[in-house]
């Protein structure tokens, strides 16, 4: 290898059993996570938000160029302007407004089990949107030019670890993904070289929020792994 500055590997190793109990133990937890639709206004302190969204910033990342942005908005006109606009593309995508669906029968029969329609209300009820971008461009300096890698990939993982980190904090999440969601660029002021990813909506669930029974229909661990 290149001579390189190093430090020590600091992760102390666990017995067995220990190490056994504390992932089956994260697992349960992580399992209790349900996508919530119906959100209080209740306040969620920003310190919350603020250590997950840090959590999502030690994510790893290709060439350690950590290629995103998480806009976080609790402004209610801008939350009002992202709910307008997202919920102009849900309309076209489900033909709310008498068009075509954009989206295919199949796609959306998929979609009917859990109940999802055009009107996103929780994009303002929610305290908190947290608008994640991608970084075509910017490497650690974010200068705009340096080229990154396996941004996706990187994104991806830093995503699942605020998820992860919000819901250990006892807040709701969603996950919304408009098309096209160019209009996050402009309402977060972003620069054009990001590309937005998605919305986590995050919040305490309203008294009467629900789950479709669909959404704990999981894959067994039988069906997803493979031990060769």
């Amino acid at each position: 290898m290149p001579e390189i500055e190093t430090l020590p590997y600091a992760l102390q190793r666990l017995p067995d059993d220990t190490a056994i109990a504390r992932a089956e133990s994260f697992s349960a937890k992580l399992k209790e996570r349900r996508t919530c639709r119906f959100f209080s206004d209740a306040p969620v302190p920003r310190l919350v938000i603020e250590a997950a969204i840090a959590a999502a910033g030690s994510a790893p990342s290709g060439a350690n160029h950590q290629p995103w942005h998480f806009a976080v908005i609790a402004s209610p006109d801008k939350k009002r302007a992202i709910r307008e606009a997202a919920e102009a593309e849900e309309r076209r995508f489900y033909g709310a407004d008498g068009a075509d669906p954009k989206a295919s029968g199949e796609w959306l029969d998929a979609l009917g089990p859990l109940g999802t329609d055009a009107d996103k209300p929780f994009l303002e009820t929610a305290p908190w949107l947290i608008v994640v971008f991608a970084q075509r461009k910017g490497g650690i300096a974010e200068d705009g030019e340096t080229q990154n890698y396996y941004v996706n990939e990187s994104v991806g993982i830093a995503c699942g670890m605020l998820l992860a980190t919000l819901h250990e904090a006892g807040i709701a999440t969603l996950t919304h993904t408009p098309s096209p969601m160019g209009f996050l660029r402009e309402v977060c002021a972003r620069p054009d070289w990001e590309k937005p990813v998605m919305i986590v909506v995050a919040g305490h669930p309203a008294s009467e929020a629900t789950v479709p029974a669909h959404a704990l229909v999981k894959k067994p661990l039988t069906q997803i792994a493979s031990w060769l």
